[in-house]
Order: structure tokens, then C-alpha cells, then sequence
């Protein structure tokens, strides 16, 4: 059995959306609201619960999306630039090896 996947949901504007396609990872956008996509970036529950203790405003949704949410602008910002460098949304161990300590 896989393991499950808990998500840090990107919002997706223009701007990131030019850069996602010059990845090559515009296919992993969903459409979630009237237009509005995300990119969806995966963590194990360790890596969650990794997150969720060095950022004390980051929640995990455990009732509908069971995702990661709340984290600031910044991290997000910084997770995305990772997605980008990398041409993919596994870089939850890069990220996490950024900001320990």
C-alpha cells in the first residue's frame, strides 16, 4: 500500500503559471475554483509533522482536504522556487533541510 500523501497547496497565478509552464509541470496544476489552479506539492505524515512543528501557524486539514495550510507567504513563495529549480513537486526534503536548524 502507498503511502499517503498529505498536500501543500500552491495558488497559481499568471506569473507562476509562466514559470510552471517553462518547466514543464503545467500539467500538474488543478483547476480548484473558477479558473484559479494550484500545484499541489506532496509530504509524507513525517515531513508534515516536520512542517507543522517548525512553522506554529501551519495547520493540517484532517477533515476535508487533509492538507497543509497556513504557512506563510515566504515559505510558500520558497517551496515553489524549489518546485521550479527542480522541474518537480518532491522537494518537501530539500525544503525541509533549508530551514532546520
Amino acid at each position: 500500500m502507498a503511502e499517503e500523501k498529505f498536500p501543500i497547496n500552491i495558488w497559481i497565478n499568471e506569473e507562476r503559471l509562466a514559470k510552471i509552464q517553462a518547466a514543464g509541470l503545467a500539467d500538474m496544476c488543478k483547476e480548484v475554483l473558477a479558473g484559479l489552479k494550484v500545484i499541489a506539492v506532496p509530504a509524507t505524515a513525517e515531513q508534515r509533522d516536520k512542517i507543522l512543528k517548525i512553522f506554529p501557524t501551519a495547520k493540517f486539514d484532517a477533515a476535508t482536504t487533509r492538507s497543509i495550510e497556513n504557512l506563510p507567504r515566504q515559505i510558500k513563495d520558497q517551496i515553489f522556487d524549489l518546485v521550479i529549480e527542480n522541474k518537480s513537486v518532491d522537494v518537501v526534503d530539500e525544503f525541509l533541510k533549508s530551514v532546520e536548524k
